[in-house]
């Protein structure tokens, strides 16, 4: 990341870099194979705002670093200290739900690059991501059932709309690694690419996205957001959000692009 501005972070072990178009956030515990302490789930709404409030940020681009993993789940080790009683465990499960949600409620495009473990709180990051790209080397899983720990129905809601109630049952019952290529099968991430072209591949997808028009690509997400709500969903909302874009700057944009036979330029206004 060469052209990169660093993005000042309150948790040493959380990296946040804006690239061009592209807003990075970076699992940085290398040595516990990026496992989520409590100091990290806190920056992730932080940094998730940061890139949310500027305008240059198209895309933003969760990983994990170094080679090993993209996140291999929460850090046990502090599970003595940081979930040992009713209250503590309650306070640690509103700062990793905050983070969840702020990762569900983005506006912008968010995709999980991942290379390596992908494990248990690492994959409902991962699913909280609009789109996963992984290497063909990587695994994916949820131990629970070897912890013996309870999983939440919003986690569990998440995982079921994404693969289906089999193949969650699967997932939990097994308990087990899957490869890339069956976690591919499951519609568990978007694409499988070689290790080496990780970075460059998730770069050119993000360019892809980055010249789209951002108000199209927030209104999809909000009404799929409110699709999948079921009976709950705010209809109005999603008609208002679609004309919001007919009354944009950027449809306008679109058009005349369109009958000039050019690349739009898009505003996100």
């Amino acid at each position: 990341m060469n052209d990169a501005v660093p993005v000042p972070v309150a948790s040493p072990h959380m990296l946040a870099e804006i690239e061009g178009s592209i807003g990075w956030m970076t699992f940085n515990k290398p040595e516990r194979r990026n496992a989520v302490s409590l100091d990290m789930w806190e920056a992730i709404p932080e940094i998730l705002h940061r890139f949310e409030s500027d305008p240059s940020v198209r895309v933003i681009v969760l990983t994990g670093a170094g080679d090993k993993a993209f996140v291999s789940g929460a850090d046990i080790s502090q599970f003595e200290k940081a979930r040992a009683s009713d209250e503590s465990n309650a306070h640690y499960d509103r700062i990793s739900e905050h983070a969840s949600k702020a990762l569900a409620e983005c506006g912008k495009p968010t995709i999980a690059m991942i290379r390596g473990y992908c494990i248990g709180g690492g994959l409902a990051i991962a699913i909280g991501c609009d789109l996963r790209i992984a290497t063909a080397e990587s695994k994916f899983g949820i131990p629970a059932a070897r912890l013996g720990l309870g999983y939440g129905a919003p986690g569990v809601k998440k995982l079921v709309g994404l693969v289906g109630p089999s193949y969650t049952k699967e997932i939990f019952f097994t308990a087990r690694h899957f490869s890339a290529i069956e976690a591919q099968t499951m519609g568990l991430i978007n694409r499988v690419v070689p290790d080496a072209e990780l970075e460059d591949y998730t770069r050119r997808y993000c360019a892809t996205i980055a010249e789209n028009a951002p108000k199209t690509m927030n209104t999809l997400k909000r009404t799929v957001a409110e699709v999948l709500r079921g009976h709950e969903a705010d209809w109005g909302l999603c008609d208002r959000l679609v004309k919001e874009c007919f009354a944009s700057e950027d449809y306008t944009e679109g058009r005349r692009a369109f009958m000039e036979k050019r690349r739009p330029i898009f505003r996100g206004v």
